[in-house]
């Protein structure tokens, strides 16, 4: 919060513009004390994030200074994220817990049910949650399309694909003569779709099925993908949810599955999954859910019925170091 509150009283771009200003111009500037900036400051000298001269008493960008401005933003989306939909919430973390709902979010908005229905009704959820989600999966999708294989001319169903991103993006990654590819999700979502779509100018390629994981999934589909969905639900219904994909499928039909992962030595210090996903689940997002090591999904793949033929993990080298989720990809598929 300190390094947030940095950014959001605009010290950070002040410095950017005028460096070695004082605690007292930068406080004039920016409307608060010259104390509480000074206060404030002091970690990010500890941290080498901005420098402090003893003589003038002046502040200027230090480590800061040399980051891109997409890695930046990319950054404080994770920490908009921390700071909206997880800090006040989390202080009910055992509540959460204990009951397996989101006890956060009605305490403090007077919503039922999860961060994922809160958001349709209340901006500041919806525009930290999707500005981060939009953010993630434009990052981790070429990687993901880059090992599946995705026949010419098939039919996909992207399930639990919200409002189409990840329709657009498999049609953008895949293009063949003939490709189709269907959004699956909650009846309420198609209005935003089909126009996302039509704004792509792929409305004569892409289209959308209501209805719910958990009722029937469509059939008629050569591959389902499963991105960034299987995470938010425990063990027990990820199996509910393979097992219906699996029911949809004819025998042969493939399913491919991006989600974070846990490292199979847990005490992995370069993982920081661990560090965040189990809160903000349980506490902030839907009461239960979270990931799980590779070797677990593997597992329920095959007690779904299906043969897996792919498992990785991205390479933590290729992944920034400020984001969080080290995800995973896995195919299958379906066998008699």
């Amino acid at each position: 919060m300190t390094l947030v509150s940095v950014f959001e009283l605009g010290i950070v771009d002040r410095l950017r513009a005028t460096p070695g200003q004082t605690a007292a111009e930068l406080g004039d500037a920016v409307g608060a004390k010259p104390d509480a900036v000074e206060q404030l400051l002091f970690l990010l000298v500890k941290e080498g994030f901005i420098a402090y001269d003893e003589e003038t008493g002046g502040y200027r960008l230090d480590a800061l200074a040399d980051v891109a401005e997409s890695d930046l933003n990319r950054a404080l989306a994770y920490m908009n994220l921390i700071k909206v939909t997880a800090l006040r919430q989390l202080f009910y973390l055992t509540e959460s817990a204990r009951t397996g709902t989101i006890v956060g979010l009605k305490e403090l908005y007077g919503a039922e049910g999860t961060l994922y229905d809160a958001v349709a009704d209340h901006d500041d959820l919806n525009d930290s949650w999707l500005r981060l989600m939009n953010s993630v999966t434009a990052n981790i999708d070429p990687w993901f399309f880059d090992n599946i294989d995705v026949p010419s001319g098939a039919q996909v169903l992207d399930l639990a694909g919200n409002t189409g991103l990840g329709a657009i993006h498999t049609y953008r990654h895949k293009t063949s003569p003939g490709l189709r590819v269907t959004t699956f999700d909650l009846p309420d979502k198609e209005a935003e779709a089909l126009a996302n779509f039509r704004a792509q100018g792929l409305d004569e390629h892409l289209s959308f099925i209501g209805g719910n994981v958990f009722d029937v999934i469509p059939k008629g589909f050569d591959v389902v993908l499963i991105k960034h969905f299987l995470d938010m639900f425990d063990k027990d219904d990820v199996l509910r949810i393979l097992t219906g994909v699996n029911k949809s499928l004819e025998i042969g039909g493939q399913v491919n599955i991006l989600v974070p992962v846990y490292p199979e030595d847990i005490k992995e210090t370069d993982n920081y999954n661990v560090d965040f996903f189990p809160a903000f689940f349980i506490g902030a997002a839907m009461g239960q859910g979270g990931p799980q090591k590779l070797t677990v999904y593997q597992h329920l793949l095959e007690e779904a019925g299906f043969k897996v033929t792919k498992a990785i993990t991205k390479d933590a080298a290729e992944i920034p170091p400020d984001v969080i989720p080290v995800q995973a990809l896995l195919s299958a598929t379906k066998v008699a």
